[in-house]
């Protein structure tokens, strides 16, 4: 059903092709208006983070749409996101119609109020991300999209399948292949050798990264990116296939300067501009 391509193959030449350079008279408005959905309480980075890496992926806007009590701290230091505070569906409306991208799930939670808000995000046709908390929210009701790429490790893809992360990791090829059967849309199975699946129908891996990524953040990241490029137009299995490289390139070049250990999620950023950039 699906074989593999290596990512080693998608050149600075191709993302250049992905990204060309941007007109000299382009605006904010060219460039797609990122809303993140998620952080529940305990969990504002995990927005601050997705949220910043699209703006530093080249999104025009990025809203954020979390707690009214974590705005201060995610535009304290990031000014530039603005940030709404969400108690009910309702107040999320409006933000999905000025969107033209959507990331869902980075710290969202399992509450009430969590699965109220992916409830709402579910009835936008806008193309969207899913990661985190919203790959839960999705293992407990069946919906297709074509129109969304799934962000899932080991442990969500077993729980999206009905199975054991040990299982998943037996057979990672045969994993993504059932979860682009069972939810439409393009997967990337995150892990050692991620891989992504669309409509190609031609699985690719990616031979990037290294052990300093397992850590908290990484997968907001990741998500980040994918949505600054979806937000660019960048093709949805185009976006998944050069953010996973661009996230894993980064990744590497900031253990080659600084070692693996200690690495954090963020220190990723400056990494991220520059390969869009190149």
């Amino acid at each position: 059903m699906t074989h593999e391509l290596s990512a080693n193959s998608f050149t600075s030449k191709q993302i250049r092709q992905l990204l060309p350079s941007r007109a000299r008279d382009a605006h904010k408005g060219n460039f797609g208006h990122v809303l993140v959905i998620g952080g529940d309480y305990g969990m504002p980075g995990a927005v601050r983070m997705a949220g910043e890496t699209a703006m530093r992926t080249g999104a025009g806007l990025v809203s954020v749409a979390t707690h009214p009590e974590h705005i201060s701290a995610i535009v304290s230091n990031r000014p530039e996101i603005m940030c709404h505070g969400i108690q009910t569906p309702e107040q999320l409306e409006p933000l999905l119609k000025r969107a033209t991208t959507i990331i869902l799930g980075p710290g969202l939670g399992r509450s009430t109020w969590s699965k109220e808000l992916f409830a709402c995000a579910m009835q936008s046709e806008l193309p969207m991300i899913l990661d985190a908390d919203g790959l839960y929210w999705l293992s407990q009701f069946e919906i297709l999209k074509s129109n969304w790429v799934l962000t899932p490790h080991p442990g969500e893809a077993a729980q999206l399948l009905q199975t054991t992360s040990k299982a998943i990791q037996a057979n990672r090829l045969g994993a993504i292949g059932m979860l682009h059967i069972q939810y439409n849309g393009v997967t990337v199975l995150k892990g050692s050798g991620t891989l992504i699946l669309g409509d190609s129908h031609k699985a690719h891996i990616c031979n990037f990264g290294n052990p300093g990524m397992a850590t908290g953040g990484m997968g907001d990241i990741l998500s980040g990116i994918i949505g600054g490029l979806v937000s660019q137009k960048v093709p949805l299995e185009e976006a998944a296939l050069l953010g996973v490289f661009i996230h894993a390139k980064a990744g590497d070049m900031a253990a080659k300067e600084h070692g693996e250990r200690g690495l954090l999620a963020t220190d990723l950023l400056p990494y991220v501009r520059k390969l869009v950039n190149s």
